[in-house]
Order: C-alpha cells, then structure tokens, then sequence
C-alpha cells in the first residue's frame, strides 16, 4: 500500500525572461489569468488532491510569492469596512493554514532537477511527494495532480503527467520510452530529455506534473549535470526506474496551456474567461466578433 502525498514542491526560482519586461520587477508565477496569479491556480489545485504542505522553492526577488498566501491585513480591513465581503472571503480562503507553506531557496540556476533537490530537507525517505510547475495550467474537473496521485495509489513508484506531442516537438520535452500502454496509463523503462526527433524513443511527453518516489531525491544528489549542462529531473527519475521503481505516465483529464509562452498564456487567459459565469457570454461575443473580422 502506498503512503499519501501530502506535501507538493514548486519550483519557482526562474526569471520568466520570456515575459520581458513585464517580468523584469514581477514575478513570472504572479502574471495574472483573468484575476488570479499562475501561482494560486497551482497552490489550489494541490490543496484541492487533499495536498497539506506547499514548499516553494524560490529564488532572488521571488519573496512576493510567499507574501501572496499571507494576510494583508490592511487591505483585508479597507474591504471589510467598505462592505466588499464576497472579494475578502476570496483572499482569505487562498490562505493556506499558519505552517503549511515553506520556502526555500535555490541559489544558483543549475536546472529542475536541482530546484526539487533543493526541497529534499522537507522530504522524508519512504514519503512520496507531488512538483507541480506553475507554467503548466491544466483545465480539468478533476485536478491534474489530484488524478496522478488517484494514479500512484495504485502503481505507486513515479507518475508524471503525460501528453503525445507531434514529433518535430520532441526536442522540448522529455519523452517516455514506453514499455506498455493502455492507453491511459504508459508504463516507461526509460525517458530522455528533449531528444532530436529521430532520437525520440516515442512522442509521449511529460509535462508540469509529477508524483515521485522519495529515492529520486537521493539520485538528484549524485547524478551531476545533464542534457544543457543542467541537473535534469528526467535523469533523476531515470536512474530510480534501474533500480527498478516502477515509472508510469498518465493521460490526464483536461487541457494544457503552457503558460511559459506568450500565445499559450494568452489561450489560458480566453480559456479560463469563457468558463467564469461574470464573464464567459461577455467574451464569447467579443472572441466571436474578432473571429469575424479576420
């Protein structure tokens, strides 16, 4: 029987300089998807998995971050005294209990890999653990992650979330080599990071959502540096898989938007509008109308 995750990782140290300059004071995970920062979607659908403890590992200028699941004990005031009863109630339910968010920090840009070992102090062995990448935001009913730790209850070892992708893209992935397939669940005996497309052992990709077994903590210590000259996490759940973990991904339920990249923010941004009742028929007709006068 496999133990419940309860903690999830964020790494959230990068720079977000595709973003420029918008990003140049803010931080990328603070960008906003018609009212809320990429970083509360994310910090919402773990707690909605039933996950207890958020661990963000940040970086230089990325205290905001931490700030932002805090009171705001001035604002909260300004809005109470002005009757704004229904926008309180929203800041405060994004508040996760006192002691359930920690950060630390990953001092030197050494790659995803790096970033999750940076969090191995809050990980304890035999305890699996969710990352979840902010720039991947997925629209589903059932959260993403929620569905890939329903998934490692049953398969336990390592499960990431998993996409096909077309074949001249796999070089920005890292790829599954799929050992079975049911569809569904793939199970994996090895994976590669960003493969040539004639090098791809198949086109299911990983994608910002991952359940890992504690022991990929201790490869990410010995590993070293990888495809980029980076300490990649696909090498550290590699290495476990030859210990023989089991690897599986999973085809989730929703739809991703790669918030990494200014056309697929932009996508997330309609996406989430058109499904918000204040709005959803406001943007339709406005979607519609520039539609027509292409």
């Amino acid at each position: 029987m496999t133990k419940p995750v309860k903690k999830a990782i964020f790494p959230v140290a990068g720079l977000g300089t595709r973003f420029l300059p918008a990003t140049k004071t803010m931080a990328k995970e603070m960008l906003p998807v018609v009212d809320k920062p990429l970083i509360q979607y994310a910090v919402e659908e773990a707690a909605a998995a039933g996950i207890e403890y958020f661990i963000f590992v940040t970086g230089r200028g990325k205290h905001v971050l931490v700030e932002h699941f805090d009171h705001a004990f001035e604002l909260e005031q300004l809005l109470s005294q002005r009757g704004k009863t229904d926008v309180l109630e929203e800041l405060r339910k994004a508040i996760p209990e006192p002691g359930r968010v920690i950060a630390t920090r990953q001092h030197n840009p050494l790659g995803l890999g790096h970033a999750v070992w940076c969090a191995r102090s809050f990980i304890s062995e035999g305890e699996p653990f969710a990352v979840i990448l902010p720039d991947d935001l997925i629209l589903s009913e059932t959260p993403a992650i929620g569905q890939l730790i329903e998934a490692h209850a049953q398969v336990g070892g390592n499960v990431v979330a998993s996409e096909e992708v077309p074949r001249d893209q796999t070089n920005k992935y890292g790829i599954l080599k799929v050992q079975s397939d049911d569809g569904r669940l793939a199970r994996a005996d090895g994976l590669v990071e960003k493969p040539k497309p004639e090098d791809a052992p198949s086109t299911l990709s990983i994608i910002g959502r991952y359940v890992l077994d504690s022991t990929v903590m201790d490869k990410l210590g010995s590993i070293g540096k990888g495809s980029g000259g980076e300490i990649q996490l696909t090498d550290g759940m590699a290495a476990t898989i030859q210990d023989g973990v089991p690897f599986h991904g999973l085809r989730f339920e929703g739809t991703r938007f790669d918030c990494g990249d200014k056309v697929g923010f932009l996508k997330a941004n309609i996406a989430f509008a058109l499904q918000r009742p204040d709005m959803g028929e406001q943007v339709a007709g406005f979607v519609k109308e520039m539609a027509a006068g292409l």
